[in-house]
């Protein structure tokens, strides 16, 4: 197969790279803050050399990790996590239907809590891996947990409890888990939806969980093509509001039909509503993306589902919106925050579940013209760090700085650039409180590193 012929996620700045180096000493332009000291981690698919992977989803998970320490970057290095996926074993039972949750790709976030690291995905149990990227192994916290965990976990900033959920195709298909602080798998409880949904992300606030029940569904006859979850209309659209005092007692919102991958915070105002942020697809620009991972759509596929004039008025993109959901009243209001396209919303994990002022944002808009963008929630406004057209920015990870006392924006953005002419990558710093202006330090690595997915900021107070 020439290149020309792979897939698009195989393709450019999103190629798989062939092996595992390592590098120390790496190069910096400017001042890397001596307050960073620590690990930046990302996770992201790269199938094994040879393999054609059927979607971006699907590739086996390979950690990026670059080490900080006394204003200098020791090193870099990339490992592929080893699980029993990479070494071709089926997460599925062909014959009873079985899941097998040790099998896994573990290709979509990596975060540590109670002194663990994990990368996660959201079919399987988390895979433990070390501070230097070598993989300990799948985790199903000591026999408790029976289901897939989320690659997108909250954690109480008060409490330190990690809340999470598990989705499936076969019943159950969603429950609610709780850890504790140290790590202990304390709850868990089934929410009754109508179906096997795929509920990628969910949200909390001080005393909410928030799950988002939305018209992405499986598909059997979707499995062939790689990723067997398609756009169901008639599967409807809520948001469900679930007190953390009472698991399993949800209140269901019907709002209008999208999808959301991501959101950014959650948090319960002065009246007692939840006000819930995300990166929300409309129905045509949900099936416009969906179709372009999963390929042509059947004649009876979701596209055609959804109307003629879906290709025509599709973008693929998220934009940044905002539903306040009343509990007394049953009322949802939707707002849309900002124009711009956007994707892989952040907060400062400090205020996880609380009032937040900024949201941090990776924004792509016609004409390959990438950006990180910050949204100050008080004055409406979104100021960019633009980064051409040449330069595709990851997800940005707030880091907070140690100051007593600091203001909420007071610290870092790191975010892994690539390169779509695939000759390089960088990990830039840049200053949270002025996020337009010039990287305050940029770590220009030995390799490409391909677009990929989710990462954390691995404080050495941490591990």
């Amino acid at each position: 197969m020439t290149t020309t012929e792979l897939p698009w996620h195989m393709r450019g700045h999103y190629a798989p790279v062939p092996d595992e180096i390592s590098a120390t000493d790496l190069p910096v332009e400017g001042s890397i803050p001596p307050e960073l000291c620590g690990r930046y981690f990302r996770n992201g698919p790269n199938p094994l050399p040879g393999e054609v992977s059927p979607h971006w989803f699907v590739g086996h998970g390979m950690l990026h990790g670059i080490r900080l320490k006394d204003g200098k970057a020791e090193w870099y290095r990339n490992r592929w996590v080893k699980t029993k996926a990479l070494e071709g074993q089926d997460s599925i039972n062909r014959e009873t239907g079985e899941v097998d949750y040790t099998v896994s790709l573990a290709n979509t976030h990596v975060l540590p809590h109670a002194g663990r690291i994990m990368a996660l995905v959201e079919s399987s149990f988390p895979t433990l891996v070390t501070p230097e990227l070598d993989t300990i192994g799948p985790f199903d916290f000591d026999g408790r947990l029976k289901t897939a965990m989320t690659a997108h976990p909250k954690i109480d900033p008060v409490t330190g409890d990690m809340h999470f959920f598990g989705y499936g195709f076969m019943p159950p298909f969603l429950t609610y888990h709780r850890l504790n602080a140290k790590g202990e798998l304390v709850l868990s409880n089934e929410i009754e939806v109508p179906g096997p949904t795929m509920m990628h992300d969910f949200a909390i606030t001080d005393r909410h969980a928030i799950f988002l029940d939305l018209p992405i569904t499986f598909q059997m006859r979707l499995l062939e093509r790689g990723m067997p979850y398609g756009w169901d209309p008639s599967y409807g659209a809520r948001l469900g509001v679930m007190p953390l005092d009472k698991p399993g007692e949800v209140t269901w919102f019907d709002v209008d039909p999208c999808y959301v991958f991501h959101v950014g915070n959650a948090h319960t105002d002065d009246q007692g509503r939840i006000v819930l942020d995300a990166a929300r697809y409309a129905p045509d620009d949900v099936i416009a993306m969906w179709e372009s991972d999963t390929g042509p759509a059947a004649e009876d596929g979701p596209a055609k589902e959804a109307g003629p004039a879906a290709a025509a008025a599709a973008t693929g993109t998220a934009r940044f919106y905002r539903w306040i959901l009343d509990p007394a009243s049953g009322k949802v209001e939707e707002t849309q925050l900002a124009d711009r396209s956007v994707e892989f919303p952040t907060v400062d994990d400090t205020r996880v579940g609380r009032r937040a002022r900024y949201r941090y944002a990776v924004a792509e808009d016609p004409g390959n013209r990438s950006a990180i963008v910050k949204y100050d929630d008080e004055l409406g406004t979104v100021t960019a760090h633009e980064l051409g057209t040449e330069v595709v920015g990851g997800e940005a990870v707030f880091v907070p700085s140690s100051a007593p006392d600091r203001a909420e924006d007071d610290g870092w953005l790191l975010t892994l650039t690539t390169r779509r002419d695939g000759a390089g990558a960088q990990l830039l710093i840049l200053d949270a409180t002025n996020v337009a202006a010039k990287p305050v330090a940029a770590i220009t690595l030995p390799r490409r590193v391909p677009a990929g997915f989710h990462g954390s900021w691995i404080d050495d107070s941490e591990i």
